[in-house]
């Protein structure tokens, strides 16, 4: 059972070159990532004059995070595992695959690089508002709650199946790509309900910025729930169950 092998840590793990590194890692590629997706929000708005969101905009939405996270992932995939995002971050926690000291550092590294991907957008675009996270018209704070965890355990699961699982061989190799795809599905799927964060860090930074908080806790609770659950899952069904190729039968 995954439960045998949570560690916090030892205490000198958050001072190791090592972990150092790899929380350096998590904080540029989550910059890359929130530059791109809440970058291409702030255009759209600019190139509509804040009009209201379209199907087409939910596309280029879809598109930009598909893209950039697939960056992000890659360019810190060597490094940290490319977590991107405190949700996956705890799901591998729960799953055992991270101590509890190098996750905390992970998300600390992870929303300092939302933040300050925040501010440099509002800086380089002449001080344009950063859009927060927020439910739509007509969509309940525990409709949203259920799509966030929904999502978002899809995406933890995807990183588990590709990136994680020792036994992806090959598949390894097309694990950022595996994961930018889900992401941008779930956008096109929960974007015009709860707006598809499935990550506290890429909803933090804008709300800092703007100091927009209203219904905040949806875009922490549902990603930290769904992305446990997958990691919980995924962990005991199945890291833990070898597979044996069946036996060759002459004809």
């Amino acid at each position: 059972m995954p439960i045998r092998n949570i560690a916090v840590g030892r205490p000198d793990e958050a001072t190791r070159p090592d972990a150092l590194k790899a929380a350096l890692a998590e904080f540029i590629s989550t910059l890359i990532f929130v530059v791109a997706g809440s970058g291409s929000g702030m255009a759209f708005n600019k190139l509509t004059e804040n009009g209201a969101t379209t199907p087409s905009g939910l596309v280029a939405a879809a598109l930009a995070h598909a893209f950039g996270l697939f960056v992000a992932v890659s360019v810190g995939a060597n490094i940290s595992g490319g977590h991107v995002n405190p949700a996956v971050t705890f799901g591998a926690f729960v799953g055992g695959n991270i101590t509890l000291l190098r996750g905390i550092l992970y998300w600390i590294a992870q929303l300092l690089g939302s933040v300050v991907a925040c501010l440099i957008l509002k800086f380089a675009t002449g001080g344009l508002a950063v859009p927060a996270f927020g439910l739509s018209a007509g969509v309940g704070v525990l409709n949203a709650f259920v799509f966030e965890i929904v999502m978002t355990f899809g995406l933890v699961y995807t990183v588990y199946a590709t990136a994680i699982d020792p036994k992806n061989g090959s598949l390894g190799t097309i694990a950022p790509i595996a994961i930018g795809f889900i992401v941008g599905a779930n956008i096109l799927a929960g974007g015009a309900f709860s707006g598809a964060s499935m990550n506290p860090a890429v909803a933090f930074g804008p709300a800092v910025v703007s100091w927009t908080w209203t219904n905040h806790w949806v875009y922490w609770a549902g990603p930290l729930v769904g992305g446990g659950i997958a990691g919980l899952i995924y962990e005991i069904f199945f890291i833990n169950t070898t597979h044996e190729q069946l036996p060759t039968t002459d004809y």
